[in-house]
């Protein structure tokens, strides 16, 4: 998990992508078509396989440099990559207890006991989706209500089942901590609701969505 913080916004976090910003490595894998703002809520990361999802959320933390153009980004800036690990013998209390502020410990516990996480076992006898609720805990409950905040997920729901993605929208739903998500995923259902979606296909970078969107919407929009 990197952190990154930039100068906060008085309106609150922001992430914004100039048109023409360019991604890639030797070679630009996508770029943006237009201006992207986005603000405080929960958006969505869609592209198919290899089209450039997890390379935008490293630019954006800053692990990559753009091939060209401009992003700013306002506010502290967690990336929970979608490998994010601990020690293997640390159970997840001992994570918790290390990683997540005192003021916020009680929150992670109540929510980790919501999701069914044994965080008395070592993260090595966890499965696949309990690893990912333990980061996704970790990066959750790291979040400063007194500042402007950014965190960008990558696939955070592979390996979770239905109840405990549920889980986790609702709380961004409610919180109500003026946190800006960006998150990459592959929905498994049609009607997945994304209000707002950063979309990349045909080598393109736009921003989508008018507040009725599903995941059926914008899955015709990918090639």
């Amino acid at each position: 998990m990197s952190v990154r913080e930039e100068q906060c916004s008085p309106a609150g976090p922001a992430l914004s992508i100039e048109s023409g910003l360019a991604i890639g490595y030797r070679s630009v894998l996508a770029a943006s078509a237009e201006e992207v703002s986005l603000e405080a809520g929960t958006h969505y990361l869609l592209a198919r396989n290899g089209r450039g999802k997890t390379t935008l959320l490293k630019t954006l933390v800053g692990l990559l440099k753009p091939l060209r153009g401009r992003y700013e980004l306002h506010g502290a800036c967690q990336f929970v990559s979608d490998d994010l690990g601990f020690d293997p013998e640390l159970s997840a209390r001992l994570v918790f207890s290390s990683l997540i502020p005192k003021a916020r410990r009680a929150e992670a516990f109540a929510m980790a006991e919501r999701l069914e996480l044994d965080v008395k076992k070592s993260f090595s006898q966890l499965s696949l989706g309990n690893r990912k609720k333990v980061g996704l805990v970790v990066a959750e409950f790291n979040i400063d209500p007194a500042k402007a905040n950014v965190v960008l997920f990558d696939e955070p729901f592979t390996g979770l089942d239905a109840p405990a993605r549920e889980a986790f929208q609702e709380h961004w739903e409610q919180c109500g901590d003026g946190v800006l998500r960006l998150l990459s995923c592959h929905p498994d259902f049609d009607d997945m609701e994304m209000p707002s979606a950063v979309v990349i296909s045909d080598e393109k970078i736009f921003h989508g969505g008018d507040g009725t969107r599903t995941w059926r919407d914008f899955r015709k929009m990918l090639n």
